[in-house]
C-alpha cells in the first residue's frame, strides 16, 4: 500500500455482515519491555537540530492545486501573491524513535481522558498497536528515557497478514480503565484494555477493512466505524451490539475514508472515496430509542437478536467541496474542516451560513468559507488535527514537513501558518496528533518513525 492501505494491502474479503464477537482469537501483549527487545530504535537526536522554516499566512485566492487545465493560470495568481509574513514556530524538535516492523504508522492518537500530566498515546502500524508515554525531560530518570519517548505496551496481532490503519481511545464506564480501539485490513475491531494487558474483545460486522474509528464525545461506549464497504456502523462496546448501520440507498458509493462526530454527538460526518462528504444524525428519535435500549440489551437474555437500526438516507449529502478522495474530515462547531488530495483542507458550512441547524435538507448547497492551502501532499489518507481547544491545527506531508496554523484570529486570511522540519524526517507523514494539553505534538510516518515536537514556552 503506497497512499491508503486499499491500494496494495487491502485485498477483497468476504466476511459474513451479522454481527458476532470472536472471543477465542486475541492479541497477544508484550508489556513494558525495555526498548532494546521491542526493535524500537531510539535514535541519537543529540547530534542534529531541528529546523522551523517560516511560511505564508493563508489565502483564498485558489481552491486547491488539482490537476486541471488552468493549473498554470493558478500557479501565475500564487507568484502575484503578497510576501508572507514570518510567523514564530510554535513548535521545536525534541526526539524520534523508530519501529521495527519496517512499515507504514497509518494511526496516532493520544489518550485525552487522563490527568493533563499524562502524555499517552498509541501508534497502529503493520500488525502492531503501540503505546508510548512522552516523558517530561526530568535528570532523575534514566538516561535511555530522559530525551521524550518511552514506549509502554505493544500489542501483536495474531494474524500477521494484518494491517492496522486507526486507533481510539475511550474508557470503561464501569472501572474507568483506559480503552483502545483499533481497526485496519481484517476489517476486525480489537478492544484493549491497557490496564489488564489483554485484548478484550473483537467485533467483526464490515465486510471489508475498516478506515477509521471514533468513540462518542459523551457515551464513552459508543464505538463508530468507517469501513471499505461503503457504510459506517455504530456499536455499543459495552453490551456488544451493533445499534446501527448507515449506508445503501443514498449512503456512500466507494469506500468511506473518515468520520467524525460534533461536539455532542448529535451529529456524524462521513466521507470517501466518492468524493462525497454525509451527514447523518443522532438526535432523532428511532436512535436515541435504539442506543437507551443497546446500554440494557442482554445477549442472553433474549431470544431475539439485536433490533439494530439500517439507515439509507443521510440527512445532507455534497460532492460540491472537492473533486477526489476525501481522506479526512473533522467537526468545527457548526462548521466542518475537510481535505483530499489537492493540498488544501476547506472549512465549510452545509447549508446557508445563517441557515439553522434544524432547517437543513439533504440537497442543501454548501458555503465555503476558507481554504488552508499547504504543499506536495498529493496522495490521500494523510490526516490533519486539531488539538483540545481547536485553536491549532496541523498536517504532515509527503516531503516529512508539518503545517501548523493558528486559528485564534477573527479574520480567517490572517492565520499564522509555520513549517516543521528536521533533517532526518524525509518521510510521508500519515497523521498528527495533539496531547492533552496541547505541549506535544506527535507525527507519524512510512518509514516507521514517531517524532515529538514540543510546544515552545
Amino acid at each position: 500500500m503506497t497512499e491508503n492501505s486499499s491500494s496494495e494491502s487491502k485485498e477483497e474479503q468476504s466476511v459474513n455482515g451479522d454481527v458476532f464477537i470472536q472471543e477465542e482469537e486475541t492479541a497477544t501483549a508484550t508489556v513494558g519491555a525495555e526498548p532494546s527487545s521491542t526493535g524500537i530504535d531510539f535514535e541519537d537526536t543529540q547530534s542534529l537540530d531541528s529546523a522551523s522554516v517560516f511560511s505564508t499566512t493563508t489565502t483564498t485566492t485558489t481552491r486547491s492545486k488539482s490537476k486541471s487545465p488552468n493549473t498554470r493560470k493558478l500557479r501565475k495568481l500564487c507568484r502575484r501573491a503578497k510576501a508572507p509574513k514570518m510567523v514564530q514556530p510554535l513548535y521545536k524538535y525534541s526526539y524520534h524513535v523508530r519501529e521495527d516492523h519496517n512499515h507504514q504508522i497509518f494511526g496516532v492518537q493520544f489518550n485525552p481522558f487522563l490527568d493533563r500530566s499524562q502524555a499517552v498515546f498509541a501508534t497502529v502500524g503493520k500488525d502492531r498497536v503501540s503505546i508510548y508515554e512522552c516523558v517530561r525531560n526530568n535528570l532523575d530518570v534514566e538516561s535511555a528515557d530522559k530525551d521524550g519517548i518511552r514506549l509502554l505496551q505493544v500489542y501483536a496481532d495474531p494474524d500477521t497478514d494484518e494491517s492496522f490503519y486507526t486507533c481510539a481511545w475511550s474508557y470503561d464506564t464501569i472501572s474507568g480503565d483506559p480503552v483502545l480501539a483499533a481497526a485496519g485490513y481484517r476489517g476486525v475491531i480489537r478492544i484493549f484494555n491497557i490496564v489488564k494487558h489483554q485484548c478484550a474483545k473483537n467485533y467483526i460486522g464490515h465486510g471489508h477493512a475498516i478506515n477509521e474509528l471514533k468513540f462518542h464525545p459523551v457515551l464513552p461506549q459508543l464505538l463508530l466505524s468507517g469501513s471499505k464497504d461503503h457504510s459506517l456502523r455504530l456499536w455499543n462496546i459495552q453490551t456488544d451490539v451493533c445499534v446501527a448501520v448507515f449506508g445503501g440507498v443514498e449512503g456512500h458509493r466507494d469506500e468511506v475514508l473518515s468520520i467524525d462526530f460534533d461536539l455532542r454527538g448529535d451529529r456524524i460526518m462521513s466521507s470517501g472515496m466518492d468524493h462525497s462528504l454525509k451527514l447523518w444524525r443522532l438526535n432523532k428519535p428511532e436512535f436515541k430509542e435504539a442506543i437507551e435500549l443497546s446500554s440494557s440489551f442482554n445477549a442472553s437474555k433474549n431470544t431475539a437478536p439485536f433490533p439494530t437500526i439500517k439507515e439509507h438516507f443521510p440527512d445532507f449529502s455534497t460532492r460540491d467541496i472537492h473533486r477526489n478522495y476525501v481522506d479526512c474530515v473533522q467537526w468545527f462547531g457548526d462548521f466542518v474542516f475537510s481535505k483530499s488530495c489537492e493540498n488544501s483542507i476547506v472549512c465549510w458550512k452545509p447549508g446557508k451560513l445563517s441557515a439553522q441547524r434544524h432547517e437543513m435538507k439533504p440537497q442543501d448547497s454548501t458555503t465555503v468559507l476558507h481554504h488552508f492551502d499547504y504543499k506536495m501532499c498529493e496522495i490521500w489518507f494523510v490526516r490533519f488535527a486539531f488539538n483540545a481547544w481547536q485553536k491549532v491545527l496541523a498536517l504532515g506531508n509527503q516531503l516529512g514537513t508539518t503545517f501548523v496554523w493558528e486559528l485564534d484570529s477573527n479574520d480567517p486570511n490572517l492565520t499564522k501558518c509555520s513549517q516543521l522540519m528536521h533533517p532526518k524526517c524525509t518521510s510521508t507523514i500519515r497523521q498528527t496528533s495533539f496531547s492533552k494539553d496541547g505541549s506535544v505534538l506527535i507525527c507519524v510516518c512510512d518509514d516507521s518513525t514517531v517524532w515529538r515536537w514540543d510546544r515552545v514556552n
